[in-house]
């Protein structure tokens, strides 16, 4: 059949569309009933290590939506040796099980931060976010003063933890689900997860470690730091063989 044939025929056109559409989407779909899991096992001493995020992260997670910061940033690093020698260990797809929405982005007018947690100090945050160009001349990043001057709003922040455990995030509510955590990711960070003492557990995070460098409040830098010193953290690639993430693909 002429290839004129088949462009000047709707029927033909839509048919045959139809069944290599339909010969893509099968050999997407059918090997995933054959594979178990696609997300990875991140145990050390059988306790998982990636974790949902504590009350004061969540509120900086919603700070870095409400602000467009995915705008400019991706959060996922791809399977790529240039990639790898600019960001880190690509993403793994566990990394992300607990994000509603996901971040991974795919525009970069600024740098992926799927591994920026911990690679600056809580100050150098704070300043870039108030004056980017004061620490990173060439940024075209605007800023956000009011970060800084913005009390944080958390009196809701039970509520936002009780919604995303209706999505499936692990916070506990009941002591069954408290107990559960304690043997999925440890007392400590068991605690830090239990939606009831939500409130409490971010005031004390928020002043316990000072983010933003001024004790006599909890402002909305706090919470974006706090979230930003997080990312890309809680995956320790030095205790994992090389290729034990591979396996899971």
């Amino acid at each position: 059949m002429k290839h004129e044939t088949i462009e000047t025929n709707a029927g033909w056109l839509i048919a045959l569309t139809f069944i290599v559409i339909s010969i893509g989407g099968l050999a997407e779909i059918v090997p995933l009933y054959f594979i178990e899991d696609t997300v990875e096992e991140v145990k050390v001493a059988g306790v998982e290590t990636i974790r949902p995020y504590t009350p004061l992260e969540v509120r900086g997670r919603d700070i870095y939506m409400r602000e467009g910061c995915y705008l400019c940033h991706s959060q996922m690093i791809r399977p790529f040796r240039d990639e790898a020698l600019r960001y880190g260990h690509y993403s793994l797809a566990a990394e992300s099980k607990y994000d509603h929405p996901f971040q991974w982005g795919s525009k970069r007018t600024g740098p992926d931060l799927a591994r920026v947690g911990k690679k600056y100090s809580n100050q150098w945050h704070v300043q870039h976010l108030l004056k980017p160009r004061s620490v990173v001349p060439e940024s075209i990043m605007p800023n956000y003063p009011w970060l800084l001057k913005n009390k944080l709003e958390y009196k809701d922040i039970e509520a936002r933890l009780k919604a995303l455990k209706m999505v499936g995030v692990p916070y506990s509510v009941t002591k069954a689900d408290y107990d559960n955590n304690v043997k999925r990711f440890g007392k400590d960070v068991a605690k830090m997860l239990d939606a009831n003492q939500a409130e409490t557990n971010l005031m004390n995070q928020a002043l316990t470690n000072n983010y933003d460098g001024n004790k006599t409040s909890i402002t909305e830098m706090d919470a974006l730091v706090a979230y930003l010193q997080v990312l890309g953290t809680m995956v320790d690639f030095k205790k994992f063989d090389d290729g034990y993430f591979s396996t899971f693909r």
